[in-house]
């Protein structure tokens, strides 16, 4: 006995693409990195989570060129806050 033949999941379903946008490739291009820096520091008084990327300091890691840093925002604004107070005192 010889099986059912199966027509392809596919086959009418509409194709749609998969690749990246024009209009996300745009607004991408939009920002300056200044403007990120911006965005990261407003991000970062509110208490937000940020991450960097920098160059390795590790020139071993030949595979890995840059790191994301991760920079908890509310422990830098519990710095921030710290830091501001110290000033205050030792301007007193």
């Amino acid at each position: 006995m010889a099986g059912k033949k199966h027509r392809s999941r596919n086959a009418n379903k509409p194709y749609t693409s998969k690749g990246i946008h024009t209009s996300s490739i745009k607004t991408a291009s939009m920002h300056t990195s200044a403007q990120r820096m911006l965005y990261k520091q407003d991000a970062l008084a509110k208490g937000r989570d940020v991450y960097y990327t920098i160059a390795n300091p590790n020139k071993n890691e030949t595979n890995k060129r840059f790191i994301r840093i991760k920079v908890d925002g509310k422990l830098w604004l519990a710095r921030q806050r710290y830091a501001h107070k110290m000033t205050q005192e030792a301007d007193a």
